[in-house]
């Protein structure tokens, strides 16, 4: 009886070892598309479109070596280092709290450009720095988090990051700056003793990674409801669906349009991670049209990793290894994926 319950032990052990011990890596797989008038609602929009606008998700979590095992041997998975996905120092609070930032700036971006290409009316209000993590043993260790928004320097109001390192620049070593943030909509006080940053030869500051805090005010209005999806991979697609709401065509022509790609102020179209399990999803779910980033990579860009391939080319290079007849289309712009639709044959 001794030696079950010993032989037992080992075993739940073991059993909780390879299920639960997390590694340093994560594992990515394909996920779904999802018809992005889910998430997004013009006021008084056009709803009557036959087709569909579709963002791609991936799978993403964090490898334990039961997962590790079975990416190894499972097609359209793979193992990923977590320095490829996390930021030097990132806990998983702030990497959470990046991936929805940068969700925030992928609705922005969206909104920005579709009123822009529709001539419709809109207004920028920059609300402060936002802060995305924290160093360790940097001054702002243990005072300042990640999502805080910082508002004030030295009682004087800030908008842009600009502004705050303009103000941070003109503090010495071990002198103090007071700071008003804003947590969870509450405006806090907060005194910091600056002192050096963390990895640096000499240079003074708060020792935070931020970025600037914007929003946006359209009309109409338009809702947009993401929930817990994070990352700026479905700017694109938010752009498109927004502008099919705004217009009275129906610019899907009756397809259901798949695609992904960060969305950039000024219309450009980015790379994105694991556009491989995309395609390998879109195609799961009966996409038709998948738009995928024709991204430049540069000679430096391959000097850092010399297998490197454009979004297009591995989207393209997949859809063939798969045997997909889903349409994988290059866009550099949202002008190309609005072209590309203008020339398509209407469906029905």
């Amino acid at each position: 009886m001794k030696k079950k319950l010993i032989a037992l032990t080992i075993v739940s052990v073991l059993v909780g070892f390879l299920s639960f011990y997390k590694l340093d890596a994560y594992v990515m797989s394909p996920g779904s598309a999802y018809d992005v008038s889910r998430f997004i609602t013009v006021q008084n929009g056009d709803e009557l479109d036959e087709g569909s606008f579709n963002l791609m998700t991936v799978s993403m979590i964090r490898a334990t070596p039961l997962l590790y095992a079975i990416a190894k041997v499972k097609e359209h998975h793979e193992i990923i280092p977590i320095n490829r996905v996390r930021q030097e120092e990132e806990d998983d609070e702030e990497y959470r709290v990046r991936q929805l930032k940068l969700m925030n700036d992928s609705q922005f971006n969206a909104l920005y450009v579709a009123f822009s290409k529709a001539k419709l009316d809109y207004s920028v209000t920059y609300k402060g720095v936002y802060v995305l993590n924290v160093l360790k043993g940097g001054a702002a260790e243990g005072i300042i988090k990640a999502g805080d928004e910082i508002v004030e320097v030295n009682g004087e109001r800030i908008e842009r990051q600009a502004e705050l390192v303009e103000k941070i620049q003109n503090v010495n070593k071990n002198q103090d700056v007071t700071l008003v943030i804003n947590r969870n909509n509450e405006l806090i006080d907060k005194t910091i003793r600056l002192k050096e940053i963390p990895g640096t030869e000499g240079r003074i500051g708060l020792g935070v990674t931020f970025t600037e805090s914007k929003s946006i005010k359209t009309d109409p209005k338009v809702k947009m409801d993401t929930e817990d999806i994070g990352g700026p991979s479905a700017g694109l697609m938010f752009t498109l669906e927004i502008l099919n709401q705004l217009l009275d065509e129906d610019l899907t022509k009756g397809y259901t349009v798949a695609g992904t790609g960060e969305m950039y102020e000024d219309g450009t179209v980015g790379r994105i991670g694991g556009i491989e399990r995309k395609v390998v999803a879109a195609d799961k779910d009966g996409m038709e049209i998948f738009f995928a980033p024709d991204d430049e990579i540069t000679d430096k860009m391959l000097e850092f990793n010399p297998n490197l391939v454009s979004n297009y080319d591995a989207a393209l290079k997949t859809a063939e290894e798969i045997g997909t007849t889903m349409k994988i289309v290059p866009v550099k712009t949202l002008d190309d994926a609005l072209a590309y639709l203008e020339a398509l044959e209407p469906k029905h």
